[in-house]
């Protein structure tokens, strides 16, 4: 067994490791040195998680609507079934979005008009984003 200290989001965790060969036999147990001198990933391994702001062109061409439909989780914009103008029933389905291999339904919370749709198909978005807007 190898034993090794794993910093994620701050939290430290020991984790021991086996190392098992193809044939299915254990790998000879090494001692583990002076685990106390064991020293934290680079931050750089963190950077890549901020997503970049590819919604920044996605505004809104005309005004926007009273009710706002938004993102329920992170995800990715699969289609959308509605345009601006279209006339909508509650409980319509308005766009897709994938999220864990899943697809979602996101639908009109009530009746109303499309007033703008701020998502096209393969737009990321994060829980909260508003994807379209009701009038």
């Amino acid at each position: 067994m190898k034993k090794f200290l794993i910093k994620v989001n701050g939290n430290q965790y020991e984790v021991e490791v086996e190392e098992i060969r193809e044939d299915g036999s254990v790998v000879q147990e090494i001692p583990v040195q002076n685990t106390a001198q064991v020293s934290s990933p680079a931050p750089a391994a963190a950077a890549p998680a901020p997503a970049p702001k590819a919604e920044a062109p996605k505004k809104p061409a005309g005004p926007a609507g009273s009710i706002k439909v938004t993102a329920p989780m992170p995800g990715t914009i699969l289609r959308t079934n509605v345009n601006p103008g279209d006339s909508v029933k509650k409980g319509q389905v308005l766009v897709i979005l994938e999220a864990m291999k899943m697809e979602n339904e996101i639908v009109a919370p009530s009746d109303g008009t499309v007033a703008t749709l701020d998502v096209s198909k393969g737009a990321s978005v994060n829980a909260g984003d508003v994807l379209l807007t009701l009038n």
